[in-house]
Order: structure tokens, then sequence, then C-alpha cells
């Protein structure tokens, strides 16, 4: 132990190398999995780290089994403005009878798309497989080697095959939180400024319910809350989701809110706060649950089939890039000379004990994403793709949902590729080569006319 007993000093070791791969994407949600699809079909060795045994991100862990963000309001009408990667996904998922019709949400402003988490599992796991890459599960990732001040060599794993190392030429940082930027010394952001991130939740899922008379239970169960609370009952947080699945006897429910006892939100990057967040966010759910059977027409045998393998984390560090995306790009529906795709999102900010919904200010309805806020500053070999990519607190609000997740994560593999190409760091690729090789793998950019209303796939 150390002189003050608060650290142990641990012996120097030699970490065996499990492999040295072109492009090395750390995390599985839809960043990383549109990341290692898009480096993989260049050809480039390119492997996916994964702590979990099986891919989708919140889609999948945290129970989310909606993809929000695939679409936006654009002059009045509802419009799937997501493509490329995540169209493919969306036609595998068609094909296996496990896709919802997109459905109004937020108010039903806008369109979200449910679908079934065993078959995303399994589309994920055929989609990467077959772009030539490959797939590394029950790896948490630790740490990074860097081979000077502002490049990676290796990021260390741990495994049931023990502590590894994994060297690559390019890094792609689809963790979520940031981690892998972190340990590589990029610059990050928490939080609003004054120690506010948005909260968690804990999905659940309920079974047993009857769709008959069920009916339109998501318009009644936030009036019966509404009445509940008005005499004396309280819950977690305003503006339940409790929307029905594939299978009309299923719904998945999305109305808990994850606080510390002082009342601020339980930091994803902090294990004692997850491990009470995780006891509290099983506690809400039995108590909503409750609720929702003794109330609700139609749920009066239902019972919870799942509570999410993990508490759903909205937001961490923040990895500051060459530019930061802004509250004000989404509202006022920005473009970019560097576009690598849309966000028709609105400012979903999770605050305490309710949602604040902030919605574009323009009928167009989209903003553009610009390729420079998927590259971050001080590390030359690494992109960072996701919700921990660059954006301020306000704009990650808005484009940390799936879409534009996907949005970036196939930027950020393709622009992997052309970087080891041409000789030079991913922010010295060419921009409009780029984008003509998203356009021509399918992606949009939000440039011309989007004419495509919005469909099941």
């Amino acid at each position: 132990m150390s002189q003050n007993d608060r650290t142990i000093l641990e012996q120097a070791r030699a970490t065996p190398v499990l492999g040295e791969y072109d492009v090395v994407v750390v995390g599985g949600g839809p960043a990383g999995i549109a990341a290692a699809i898009a480096a993989g079909r260049t050809g480039r060795s390119t492997l996916c780290v994964e702590r979990y045994g099986f891919l989708g991100g919140a889609g999948t862990a945290a129970g989310l089994s909606t993809f929000c963000g695939l679409h936006a309001r654009v002059h009045g009408v509802h419009r799937r403005v997501i493509h490329g990667i995540a169209g493919e996904l969306l036609e595998r998922l068609q094909s296996m009878g496990a896709l919802n019709a997109p459905h109004l949400s937020l108010a039903d402003r806008i369109q979200a798309q449910a679908y079934d988490i065993s078959a995303y599992k399994i589309a994920a796991d055929e989609l990467i497989v077959g772009a030539g890459a490959r797939l590394l599960f029950h790896a948490f990732a630790v740490g990074a080697v860097m081979r000077g001040p502002r490049e990676s060599e290796a990021v260390i794993v741990e495994t049931k095959s023990g502590r590894r190392a994994i060297r690559g030429r390019v890094f792609i940082d689809g963790s979520g939180d940031g981690d892998l930027a972190a340990w590589a010394g990029a610059p990050y952001e928490l939080g609003d400024g004054m120690g506010n991130m948005l909260y968690p939740t804990t999905m659940f899922r309920i079974s047993g319910v009857d769709p008959h008379k069920a009916g339109r239970a998501w318009e009644s169960i936030p009036r019966l809350m509404e009445e509940a609370e008005r005499a004396g009952r309280r819950f977690p947080r305003r503006q339940p989701i409790v929307r029905p699945q594939k299978n009309p006897v299923e719904w998945r429910a999305n109305l808990t809110q994850i606080k510390n006892p002082d009342g601020s939100a339980a930091s994803g990057l902090d294990a004692w706060q997850l491990s009470a967040g995780e006891i509290e966010g099983r506690r809400q759910c039995w108590d909503v649950f409750e609720f929702i059977r003794e109330s609700t027409p139609g749920f009066e045998n239902a019972f919870i089939t799942e509570i999410a393998p993990q508490i759903g984390i909205r937001e961490t560090r923040r990895v500051t890039g060459e530019y930061v995306l802004t509250e004000a790009d989404i509202l006022d529906c920005v473009d970019f000379e560097d576009a690598i795709g849309v966000n028709g999102w609105p400012v979903e900010a999770h605050i305490s004990g309710e949602v604040k919904l902030v919605w574009q200010r323009r009928p167009r309805g989209y903003n553009q994403l610009p390729y420079r806020m998927i590259v971050p500053l001080g590390v030359d070999n690494l992109l960072v793709a996701g919700r921990c990519a660059s954006m301020n607190h306000d704009g990650q609000s808005s484009a940390r949902v799936s879409g534009p997740c996907f949005v970036m994560g196939q930027a950020a593999g393709v622009a992997a590729d052309m970087a080891l190409s041409a000789g030079v760091a991913p922010r010295a690729v060419d921009v409009p080569q780029l984008q003509a090789r998203l356009e021509a793998a399918g992606a949009y950019l939000g440039k011309g006319v989007q004419v495509e209303a919005a469909a099941p796939v």
C-alpha cells in the first residue's frame, strides 16, 4: 500500500497483445455498429470491442427498443432522413418481422420506430460480420497506451482471457462515455457547466396486456398519473412514454428518473452512483408498474417481463472537437460545408422531474451534422462518434439519439479508411471526397430536397 493507505501499488507487467488492426472501434452502440460496418467494407482490418455479449448499446442493454432521430418533420411532413447503414439495418429488421411502423412520439410531433430487441442484436451481428469486421465481446476497455503525446498505440481491455492490449492505426471512440478519448488526453466537458447532467432512466417491458382493452393507453396513462398526483401520489417524472411493441401484448415503459440522494443526476462515470442507481431504478420500475396495473384497463393481468440489464445513461463526457454542435444549431436548422448527415430530433432535456422539449424554429425540421464534431482536439489518430461527440450540453440533448449516432459512426468508419489511404490524420481528410463516398453508400447529407416520405423502412 501507499503511505496514505488509499492506493495500492501494482507490480509492472507486460500486457499481451491480443491483435493489431487498421481500425479499432470501442463500443457497439449505433455509432460503433455503423463505424465497424463502414470501415470493414473498405477492406481495412477492423475490430469492434464491446463490453457486453451483444451489440446495440442503449438500444439493447438499456432496453430502449426504439430508434429515435431517424425521422424529421420536414415542412410539416414526417420523413425518414437517416439512410445509409441505418437504412440497411431497418431493412434487415423488417425482413425478420421485427420492426414496427413509425409512430408519433414526444407530444405527437415527431416519429420514432420500435423494434424487437433480440432481432436487433442478431441483425447487427450479421451486418458487422458480413462487412468483414471482427467482434470482440465481453471485453471492457480500461485504458489507452500512447505512442506519443498525440497518438494512441493501443487500447487496454479486460477479458475472461485476462488483461490484453489491442493495437490500432486509427481508433474510433463509440463508448458513449468518451472513455478512450479521455484516456488519450483529448479535452472534454461534463454536464451544463454547473454540475448538472441529463438524468438517466431504467427501462422495463410489460407483457400480458390485453391490447383491445388497453387501446390507446399511451394517452390515458399520463392522464391517470396526473390525476393521481393531484391526489398526492408521486412519480419519478412527468411525460411518461408507454407504448406497445411489435406484439401488442407487450409494451415498453420509459418513465423512471434516477437521482442521487441530493437530487442530482446519477453519474454514469461513478461506480457507486451507478450501483445505487441500478437499485433505485428497479425500485421505481416496480412502483410505477404497480400503478399502471392497478389503474389502467387492459393491464389487469400484466407482468414485468424484463427490467433492462443496465441503467440508461444519456450524458457523461462530451469530447471537445474541431466544432462544438450547439442548441442554436439544432433549433435554427443550421447547414455546414462539411456535413456528414442530418439530425431532426428536438432538444429533449431530461431535467429534474420532467422532460423539457424545445422544437426547431425553422420549418425544414433538421440540421446538418459537421464532420468536425467527430474530430477531437489533442489526439491525431482518433475519431469520436455517438453521444460523446463534440456538442454542448443542450446540443447533446438532441443529437445523442440513435439516428445521428448512426450518421456519425458511418462517417467515422469511412474517414478512418481515407486517413489511412492518404497517410494523414483524420482531421486532414478530403471532406468533399468523404461526402461523395457517404452519398454513394446511400447516406443523406441534407443537400437538396429529401423526397422520401416516412415509411416502415
